[in-house]
């Protein structure tokens, strides 16, 4: 996979990755600070944060608010109404855009005028506060991928949606009827068929890409899309906002189906043709009122339904799991996840502690001086494409 730039990361992907190039010391502290555009004393916390807590030290979020707006008009109101009650989801902004594609220019917040006068607009779209925004710099880098709850859907689980971070295009949008592994894996194949094989997902600790059953959480979906080179990242416990994307489109497929109504039969059909609208109709806030189809593009990475043995840079330090799921280092045996019994993975020294990867994705840390090995549960990258040379212990 090709290394990504570091400005396009999370901000805990680039601490993970700043700690990894500092502590193998192939240039100064003062050299890769200007480099990550930190101060040498924010170098220092961050290594610090490290020293003493492992991963979970240099995770943090940021967020920041932001706000939104409100205007008049006459024969345009008609095709105003006109256009609200066709999508009764759609807010003044995106109306704004259709008008404009058929030669009506009007302010947004006339329209916004509009709707409230015609009562065409709830209490809840008066005024919304939305989190800043991060996303990755190009198409297919960050899928997110989740179910929509099953609140108003004729289902006991809403569809499964995978979503472009960079784009907002909607990958897949499909009715499993339930969190099972196999229909999941079936979508995905398909997904992977139509627009090839994203370098990163995105997901929450919900099956069937996790399970509090399985040792260590990883389940045979996970581990399979491991094995196709997909850097795996999990978002917090109890943290939603970290799939910001996908739950701000959930939050517009609820309204759709509220408003527009879900049909009994051919619920499938209803989603694709919500999917092909959401794609290629529905301007986007977010994308300075595009459509994701202007922006997204398959993956230059195809499926392989057979992948070989993943293969992990020369001079890497590489160790066979053992039938029991553990890895023997230094004469001691740390358990690892009996799911990848019979599995190569790679590990990497960071000071006293050590990473542990399979395929592309951190799946423990290590840490002889406390005797401790650690699940990664957190959204967490690899070090880099190519990882530095480790000494054998």
């Amino acid at each position: 996979m090709k290394a990504m730039a570091w400005k396009t990361m999370d901000v805990h992907e680039q601490r993970v990755r700043f700690v990894i190039e500092a502590t193998q010391k192939r240039s100064s502290l003062g050299a890769l600070c200007a480099a990550y555009e930190i101060s040498r004393p924010t170098g220092y916390l961050w290594l610090q944060r490290y020293r003493e807590q492992g991963v979970e030290g240099i995770a943090e979020r940021s967020r920041k608010p932001h706000h939104s707006p409100r205007r008049t008009a006459c024969d345009v109101e008609r095709q105003v109404i006109e256009l609200r009650l066709r999508y009764p989801d759609w807010g003044a902004r995106k109306l704004q855009v259709l008008l404009a594609r058929g030669g009506v220019q009007i302010p947004r917040n006339t329209i916004h005028r509009i709707l409230r006068r015609h009562d065409l607009i709830g209490t809840q779209e008066r005024g919304t506060a939305a989190v800043q925004r991060f996303e990755r710099s190009q198409p297919n880098e960050l899928w997110q991928m989740d179910f929509k709850g099953p609140k108003g859907w004729p289902q006991p689980m809403g569809p499964l949606s995978v979503l472009d971070d960079h784009s907002r295009y909607l990958i897949a949008l499909a009715a499993t009827g339930g969190t099972h592994a196999q229909p999941v894996q079936q979508q995905l194949e398909e997904a992977f068929q139509r627009c090839g094989v994203p370098d990163a997902m995105l997901m929450d600790h919900g099956t069937p890409w996790w399970s509090t059953h399985a040792q260590f959480g990883r389940t045979q979906l996970s581990l399979w899309l491991m094995r196709q080179g997909i850097r795996l990242y999990w978002s917090g416990v109890r943290h939603p906002q970290t799939q910001g994307k996908v739950e701000r489109f959930h939050g517009s497929l609820q309204r759709a189906w509220e408003r527009r109504g879900v049909p009994q039969q051919n619920r499938q059909a209803w989603l694709d043709a919500y999917r092909w609208e959401h794609n290629h109709v529905r301007p986007h806030e977010a994308l300075g009122m595009r459509t994701p189809a202007t922006l997204w593009k398959p993956s230059v990475h195809r499926y392989d339904p057979h992948p070989p043995r993943w293969e992990y840079p020369t001079g890497a330090w590489v160790l066979k799991v053992d039938c029991q799921g553990k890895l023997d280092i230094q004469g001691k045996k740390w358990r690892i996840n009996r799911s990848l019994a019979g599995e190569w993975v790679q590990v990497v020294r960071v000071e006293h502690r050590m990473m542990v990867f399979y395929c592309t994705t951190l799946i423990r840390e290590l840490d002889p001086g406390i005797q401790r090995s650690k699940i990664i549960e957190r959204w967490t990258p690899r070090p880099s494409s190519s990882p530095p040379n480790v000494k054998d212990v």
